[in-house]
């Protein structure tokens, strides 16, 4: 009898798990307790990291069909002049292709694809998690339970396996940001593939698609919990005086499509990924601010690490140990960079705080700013095959 592993959570990370673990020969059943995506209105920016992941998978290639390399673009003030540009030929030049920009929805199915319609419980919550052997962990599943040699935590920001681990862990917390979010209704002409645009306390930024939609995002410094009787309306005030096409895509999304989610991070690292045969992955993990777009990438990089670690060592207790060794100091060090580039960039609220920021960035060399991305891009994961 082969290998056996339950994956708690049926959203990138956990899929990209599962995919992994079944290509080097384990039954993998994934428990996702949603029927559909909570956040399938929303983009995703893929850079080098993830791609090189999804290659890994096997998933790549589907899903550089699908997406739209981000070439042109860069970060703007709100009157339209830029801070920076960003030149895609020069990152692809650098670490072999260009950010690539798709609904998340299209990943997610792309990914669901990759595995048999029977290892997918949706519809499904998962109950408690607990090691009850030396070598088996029990999933409580409704009035199912399932027995495996291996969990995967990939449950999301409000883990609750990770609770069940770390119960003095204080958990995620808020950023000090909201985000509002919707995928346009229709194509909108757009004279770049990405931007940003940073007023005070005040982010807003698109992702164009290969079918000439656009996701949006808007990110403002508000308490948790802040929500708007009319969300679009209330943006458009919001931005009513900044640059096209910031107006163009508001008008070009219907209200019920805009999104609202309070930013939240898991601030205080936590001691460890793994508990027995209980691995924790993605958001669970290490929960980012989005400000470096690397949440998913991270996801991905954790699923190919573990499932490479459990291909090489010899039991799993060494595998996972690797895996927290390999993955726990790069993905903390994304988290506080992210943390960081949040409160040096749309966070920054004061005048004179802004003006010194935005003067700095004008004045760095581009080459400069390329290093920064390629810190991140340029991780290359274990083969599989």
């Amino acid at each position: 009898m082969g290998s056996t592993a339950v994956v708690v959570g049926g959203g990138i990370g956990g899929l990209a798990a599962a995919i992994g673990l079944r290509r080097i020969g384990w039954d993998v059943t994934v428990v996702e307790r949603a029927s559909e995506l909570e956040d399938a209105g929303a983009g995703i920016s893929l850079a080098a990291n993830g791609l090189r992941a999804l290659d890994e998978l096997g998933v790549g290639q589907a899903v550089r069909d699908a997406a739209r390399g981000q070439y042109t673009g860069g970060t703007r003030t709100p009157k339209g002049g830029w801070l920076t540009r960003m030149d895609g030929a020069v990152l692809e030049k650098a670490v072999g292709t260009p950010i690539m920009g798709l609904p998340r929805s299209t990943l997610h199915r792309l990914l669901c694809e990759a595995l048999p319609a029977p290892a997918l419980l949706i519809g499904s919550e998962a109950g408690a998690v607990r090691q009850v052997g030396p070598s088996t962990v029990r999933v409580d599943c409704g009035d199912t339970v399932l027995d495996a040699d291996l969990v995967v935590a990939a449950d999301g920001i409000g883990s609750k396996v990770r609770g069940f681990l770390f119960p003095a862990h204080p958990g995620p917390v808020h950023s000090g940001s909201t985000v509002l979010r919707a995928i346009t209704e229709q194509a909108v002409e757009l004279r770049t593939d990405f931007e940003l645009t940073w007023g005070r306390g005040a982010e807003f930024g698109h992702i164009a698609f290969r079918d000439g939609r656009a996701e949006w995002h808007a990110v403002l410094n508000l308490p948790a919990g802040t929500r708007f009787a009319d969300p679009l309306t209330e943006l458009r005030r919001r931005f009513r005086d900044w640059h096209d096409p910031i107006p163009l895509l508001l008008h070009a999304t219907r209200p019920a499509a805009v999104l609202h989610h309070d930013v939240a991070e898991i601030r205080t690292p936590l001691p460890s990924y793994t508990t027995g045969r209980i691995a924790l992955l993605g958001d669970a993990a290490h929960a980012m601010t989005p400000n470096l777009g690397q949440g998913a990438c991270q996801a991905l990089e954790d699923a190919i690490t573990l499932t490479a670690a459990l291909a090489a060592e010899p039991t799993v207790e060494a595998a996972l140990a690797r895996y927290d060794h390999e993955r726990r100091p790069r993905s903390q060090a994304v988290a506080r960079a992210a943390r960081q580039a949040g409160r040096m960039g749309q966070q920054l609220s004061h005048p004179l705080a802004v003006a010194v920021r935005n003067t700095t960035m004008r004045l760095t060399p581009s080459a400069a700013a390329a290093r920064m991305f390629l810190r991140h891009h340029s991780w290359v994961p274990p083969q599989l095959s």
